[in-house]
């Protein structure tokens, strides 16, 4: 569900055109809409009612700060995967007491102010990481809570680059080696254990690789209290897929009844890190059409192909170019148009740079808007300033109110950081 709907042809998000928010902010732009991702979390939440839980936003989703706001208002917290996510959590209302700190290269910079802030735990990802987190808590004369980052070697059925949870994978401690640090980190003085955590990939659309991990996972937390450890928090991670173009992912209800199943007769509290399916379909990617012209290829069906170039690009939006992924591209006016085979590309002077390739579509013309869908996760979190191209602006929309919520950059706010060599400047006095 989500608020981006036609309203006498024109699409609009919740009660604003997005031609109106294109007219006064320029595109490339982000649109996110409030009622959507309350709608999501609240669905969310209420999916686990019956079971003590508690929500931690992945915020690598999209760390927009008015978009974890809306969370932590709702009484999220948040999983972070970085000392700059830690900062972003707090400056937007989380209490450390539900930050989760995830990852499989923290830095000691980073490691000290987690301590410092006082989070619920350390997902731990290394026997290594586990002896530097040890460490560092003892200099700072803290105890820093922890739980392991369990590989159970479950396959998600996902797209490799995003597949967490199997062996071959650079995340977590493989399951079978997890007991023994479990028992080392028993014994340290500055280390409290309090939970296991298990997260296997990124938009599943199945239950069963869940299932699956879940079962291991209860099978260690079993043996674990056996051995008298104190088990608080089992930390499911997140994964739970959208709808792109035909995926028909689990409703909350079910993977709450299956977590729930999994974990029955346990007294421990359940932590789930939703972060695509919070924000996913809660955003779209607005842009103009510059330019249309043929291309040499045959498009599907024999049919002739265009380029429709657009001032968007992969540096706006990676996961076309990265993932080969499927984003939905409608024209923000309806009106009757022939349908043509496109391939949707952008400025980038790069071949992989398209937003969507083979693509029957209505035919656009220079000047039109096109909604590029379901763009809220991994949309501007992935962005980059390749080709000294500044980043989109973002904008929130509830009702009939919209505001920017992140201004566009500007080419000065790409070069402000940089200093010239001194001896270039010298040089060139010199002359």
């Amino acid at each position: 569900m989500h608020h981006f709907v036609r309203k006498r042809g024109e699409m609009v998000c919740e009660d604003v055109p997005l031609r109106r928010i294109a007219d006064a902010v320029g595109t490339p732009v982000y649109v996110y809409s409030h009622a959507t991702l309350s709608h999501h979390y609240t669905v969310f939440d209420r999916a686990f009612a019956g079971i003590p839980h508690i929500i931690c936003y992945s915020m690598k989703a999209n760390p927009n700060g008015s978009i974890i706001r809306t969370f932590t208002n709702l009484g999220s917290g948040v999983d972070i995967v970085s000392g700059g996510e830690l900062s972003r959590a707090i400056a937007a209302g989380a209490p450390p007491s539900k930050i989760v700190y995830s990852g499989v290269g923290k830095m000691e910079w980073e490691i000290v102010e987690a301590l410092r802030q006082g989070i619920l735990m350390f997902n731990v990802e290394s026997r290594q990481e586990l002896e530097a987190i040890d460490d560092i808590a003892r200099r700072m004369r803290k105890k820093a809570p922890i739980s392991l980052r369990v590989n159970p070697d479950v396959d998600p059925k996902t797209h490799p680059y995003i597949s967490t949870g199997l062996k071959k994978n650079k995340f977590g401690i493989h399951i079978g080696q997890a007991v023994r640090d479990y028992e080392w980190a028993a014994r340290r003085r500055h280390i409290e254990v309090v939970g296991v955590d298990c997260h296997i990939g990124s938009q599943l659309t199945e239950i069963s690789p869940f299932l699956d991990a879940a079962g291991r996972v209860r099978a260690l937390v079993d043996r674990l209290m056996r051995k008298g450890l104190d088990i608080r928090f089992v930390d499911i991670g997140g994964g739970l897929g959208i709808t792109y173009q035909d995926e028909i992912p689990p409703d909350p209800r079910q993977y709450a009844d299956a977590i729930a199943g999994a974990f029955r007769g346990l007294p421990v509290t359940i932590i789930l890190e939703p972060g695509r399916v919070l924000v996913g379909n809660a955003g779209v990617l607005l842009t103009r059409m510059l330019y249309t012209k043929p291309s040499q290829e045959a498009g599907g069906k024999g049919k002739k192909k265009q380029f429709f170039i657009v001032d968007a690009a992969m540096n706006d939006l990676a996961r076309p170019s990265l993932y080969g992924s499927f984003h939905a591209i409608e024209p923000v006016t309806a009106r009757p148009r022939r349908k043509v085979v496109a391939d949707v590309v952008g400025p980038i002077c790069e071949s992989g740079d398209f937003l969507a390739r083979d693509r029957e579509l209505p035919a656009l013309v220079s000047g039109d808007l096109a909604a590029v869908m379901s763009a809220g996760a991994y949309g501007f979190s992935m962005s980059s300033t390749y080709n000294s191209r500044p980043r989109s602006a973002e904008v929130m929309v509830s009702g009939s109110r919209f505001e920017v919520v992140r201004e566009r950059e500007s080419v000065r706010d790409l070069t402000r950081p940089e200093r010239t060599a001194s001896f270039l400047a010298r040089r060139r006095r010199d002359r």
